[in-house]
């Protein structure tokens, strides 16, 4: 292993020294690129990012082994992975990311990780609402949980998994959010997953940790918990129900392909640099009240299946974000366009009904 794991406190003055910071990026850069990783610890794969993270990378790097560590809450589901579950290079572990024996016994097996990706995650913010502390233990401890284990053994590679909700609201006129906009959230999900990104800086800044961070739009696509809001909405018009549509209907968000999403972590893990935080958006932004008409329109079903419901607490009003920085630097671009890749998206949730039925039955 290239890590270097210091003293406490000469790593916090080695590691504040910009000219060392520099070269041990550039050797955990090249050690990435130019060598195949050999196992890689994923979190939450079977959640609706990770499962379709790994469904990218499992066939693409056979040469690879890519463990799947989940919990298997409401939202992560064996359904989601039921299609590369026998690949020779797959294997799932279930347990949660704050169970520091389990993590460690993962870490401490021969081989250990090369890197890390968490996608392992409470995310829906109606639950943080009525219940945070579970956000807390999830978002927060087992980041720090899954650090902690990945700086004692040297992984060479940790990219933080997080969102555009950090950074908190948006004002109709202000421009799109950049890594360098202040993190302001004000759900206590989007807290827990600021608290997660911070302590991600801090084991970078303080140990050296090659940590790198990555903050996404909303995405949409398959394998979705209908709880969000476009398979949430396709279900409730698929089933001649009324569509609840918070507030005036007029929140903005900025749309993202999970696909595309997933490319962009996989750019990230592959030649991110250590201590960057990459913005990841679809340069598309909706009111929720124009993505329930697509869906409405799409499926055939009549506008006055709406029904306007009061605002969620703390809603934020609008999200943009600017990803500048990923595609020039790394060369990623979302490949969807997002009205063919919002009709899919409706098409996939009405051609599977026994996956919605299935993982809703919890």
């Amino acid at each position: 292993m290239l890590y270097i794991r210091p003293e406490p406190a000469p790593a916090r003055a080695c590691t504040r020294n910009p000219a060392v910071l520099k070269c041990l990026s550039a050797v955990v850069r090249y050690t990435l690129e130019g060598n195949d990783l050999k196992r890689v610890l994923v979190t939450g794969g079977s959640g609706f990012i990770g499962c379709n993270f790994l469904r990218l990378v499992v066939p693409e790097h056979p040469g690879t082994e890519w463990v799947n560590l989940d919990a298997l809450t409401y939202a992560g589901r064996p359904e989601n992975t039921e299609d590369f579950a026998g690949a020779r290079n797959y294997r799932f572990v279930h347990g949660r990311i704050e169970d520091g024996m389990l993590v460690e016994a993962l870490f401490s097996e021969a081989g250990g990780f090369d890197a890390v990706v968490n996608f392992a995650a409470e995310s829906h913010v109606d639950r943080s609402i009525a219940g945070p502390r579970v956000f807390t233990e999830a978002n927060v401890l087992g980041t720090q949980t899954l650090l902690e284990a990945a700086r004692r053994h040297g992984v060479e590679r940790f990219v933080q998994v997080s969102t555009d909700e950090v950074y908190g609201s948006l004002e109709p006129d202000d421009p799109p959010f950049t890594e360098k906009s202040p993190l302001e959230p004000n759900s206590p999900y989007s807290a827990s997953k600021a608290s997660a990104d911070l302590l991600c800086r801090a084991y970078h800044e303080t140990y050296g940790m090659p940590v790198t961070v990555t903050r996404c739009s909303n995405n949409y696509g398959p394998y979705q918990y209908p709880e969000k809001l476009i398979p949430f909405f396709i279900r409730h018009a698929l089933d001649d129900e009324p569509v609840p549509l918070y507030g005036d209907g007029m929140n903005v968000r900025d749309w993202l392909h999970v696909e595309d999403h997933c490319r962009a972590v996989a750019r990230v893990l592959e030649k991110g640099e250590p201590g960057g935080v990459y913005n990841v958006g679809g340069s598309n932004e909706h009111t929720n009240l124009e993505i329930t008409k697509i869906i409405l329109d799409h499926l055939g079903k009549p506008k006055d299946l709406i029904s306007f419901v009061p605002d969620r607490l703390g809603h934020d009003r609008r999200y943009a974000i600017d990803s500048t920085r990923i595609q020039t630097s790394l060369g990623w671009t979302p490949q969807h366009e997002f009205e063919p890749g919002i009709r899919e998206t409706i098409d996939w949730y009405t051609r599977n009904p026994g996956w919605v039925q299935r993982v809703t039955a919890v």
